[in-house]
């Protein structure tokens, strides 16, 4: 599993689309520091938002496009047959794939942040503890896509996997509004079906909290704690349905 992680590694290291999306979140990272000439608002809150929001930007791109190729161009060049022919069983294959690409995630995200908080330094701007936990959020909520990618592209095509994986992610920070929508309604069964709908999707708002640095600070130890745990049962759930899915897939020679 660990040698299948550490090509998956390799491998995506050696993708040139990785190094584009890498030298324009670097780019736009950067001209964050010219940001505060061209807004009549807060500069330090605009520099925080627009730097973190790079960050996650640029890796969802990389998150749907990259992995998505990655294990289709198994499938298309015949590869995945010499790998499973080996003594390798199909959950390995699968967990080794995700550890591989979670490890590139995880150390370029790092390198991000230290440019980033290298930027709020010279900037002269507090570094408080929601900004170092909106990084780990941002983290969290790139390795749930990466889960959801896994398991729709054990059934789905490559194309129909991209789409649904943005609408899921566009859904899973809009829960608060349809929640909103719903109990205009007066009708408790629409209420009680869009938060037992919530249930279903990743937790993905609840990790955004980047949106209310500057402006909001009353956070608890306790909802770091849960939403990380939530985070960690969610990808262990999705990832348990991949290699079951995984496991039972065909596959024409």
């Amino acid at each position: 599993m660990f040698n299948i992680a550490l090509n998956t590694f390799k491998e995506i290291v050696r993708n040139k689309f990785l190094y584009l999306i890498l030298f324009f979140a670097f780019v736009f990272i950067i001209f964050s520091l010219a940001l505060w000439q061209l807004t009549i608002w807060d500069d330090q809150k605009v520099i925080v938002d627009f730097g973190l929001a790079m960050i996650e930007i640029f890796w969802i791109v990389g998150v749907l496009f990259v992995w998505s190729q990655l294990l289709f161009k198994e499938v298309e060049w015949k590869t995945i047959f010499l790998i499973l022919s080996k003594p390798i069983k199909r959950y390995e294959f699968i967990l080794g794939k995700f550890l591989g690409f979670s490890w590139t995630i995880f150390l370029i995200i790092l390198f991000q942040a230290i440019l980033f908080l290298g930027v709020l330094f010279f900037k002269e701007i507090e570094i408080d503890y929601l900004i170092i936990w909106s990084l780990i959020f941002t983290f969290f909520k790139l390795e749930i896509l990466l889960s959801l990618v896994f398991l729709l592209s054990t059934f789905m095509s490559n194309m129909l996997t991209i789409l649904v994986s943005i609408m899921i992610y566009f859904l899973s920070h809009s829960f608060s509004l349809l929640l909103t929508m719903a109990e205009r309604t007066k009708s408790e069964i629409v209420v009680y079906s869009t938060q037992w709908l919530q249930l279903l999707f990743p937790p993905l708002e609840a990790l955004n909290i980047k949106d209310v640095i500057g402006s909001f600070k009353d956070f608890g130890f306790n909802y770091f704690l849960f939403n990380t745990f939530y985070s960690l049962v969610y990808l262990a759930i999705i990832l348990t349905f991949t290699v079951i899915i995984f496991n039972r897939k065909k596959f024409e020679r």
